[in-house]
Order: C-alpha cells, then sequence, then structure tokens
C-alpha cells in the first residue's frame, strides 16, 4: 500500500497520483552498460575468477537503487491536502491542505519539455517554499492541485 492510500484521512479521495520520472534511471544504466559490464568483460578475460562479477553486480545495485528511489516517491493531490513524500531509508515529506497553498511554480528546461517532467515548488502560506525536482507530469500535477483548491473554494450547488 502506498504512503498516500495509508495516510488519506475521513472522506478523503486521491485526485492525482504521480513519481519522480523515469529519467532517474539514465545515469545507473549508462554507467552499468557502458563502464561496469565492459570492466566484468575485461576481468573476466583476464581470469580473474569471481572478482570479475563485481562491476556487473556494482551496476544492477545502482539500477536497483535507483527503482527504489523512484518507487518510494509520491505525489499526490486529494480533495483535502497536497501530499509531496520522497524517500525510503530517510523520508521527506510535505502535506499541505488545500487551504494553505498560496502557489505552485513549475520549471522546466529543454530535456524536461521533451520528455516530461520537471521541478516544482510549493509555496505554503506564510512563505514556506519546498522544492522537488524530477518530477513526472509537473504541469498535470499543478492544474490538480488548482482544480482542488477551486473546487474547495467553490462547491458546485446541490
Amino acid at each position: 500500500m502506498s504512503y498516500v492510500d495509508s495516510n488519506l484521512l475521513d472522506g478523503e479521495t486521491v485526485k492525482f497520483h504521480t513519481r519522480l520520472h523515469w529519467r532517474l534511471y539514465v545515469p545507473p544504466v549508462l554507467l552499468t552498460l557502458l563502464v561496469l559490464v565492459p570492466g566484468s568483460v575485461a576481468l573476466f578475460t583476464y581470469r580473474a575468477g569471481a572478482w570479475s562479477v563485481l562491476p556487473a553486480v556494482l551496476g544492477v545495485v545502482l539500477v536497483l537503487v535507483a527503482h527504489a528511489r523512484r518507487m518510494s516517491s509520491e505525489f499526490a493531490v486529494t480533495n483535502k491536502r497536497v501530499v509531496l513524500k520522497l524517500g525510503l531509508v530517510t523520508t521527506r515529506s510535505l502535506e499541505l491542505l488545500l487551504t494553505k497553498v498560496e502557489g505552485i511554480a513549475v520549471n522546466q528546461g529543454p530535456g524536461g519539455k521533451l520528455w516530461g517532467y520537471g521541478d516544482i515548488v510549493v509555496t505554503g502560506s506564510g512563505g514556506t517554499k519546498e522544492a522537488f525536482s524530477g518530477i513526472q507530469r509537473p504541469f498535470e500535477l499543478r492544474r490538480a492541485i488548482q482544480e482542488a483548491t477551486d473546487a474547495r473554494e467553490h462547491p458546485a450547488a446541490g
């Protein structure tokens, strides 16, 4: 069960959910394929025995760490709050009531525009700013926050 799902309040429902972008796999995969696997092959060629598998194993560990980092990140908007959470071993989280969100900025460079990731800065009441980098679908996250805030301020006439 996800962090967001396990911490929902009574009557709270998730409206939008995203994670860190898959680009965080690129450095460990490239390092593994371009350096560590060839290093293993070279060590095997020179008959290094069991030591020849260590660089490849290190590459697999680096990719698994990136995977754990991505899977342990959550960015969600509910009908009551904005929940931003990073980390598995050490956790950084921010949970703001929608009424306390003053603004959300999105920064996206050329790579982010092409691949669909960016950085967000959430400004809470009192001017506190929290920055999060490498988020998948940052403009959709901002829009979900705006829509949820608007829905709380202007409930539909029933």
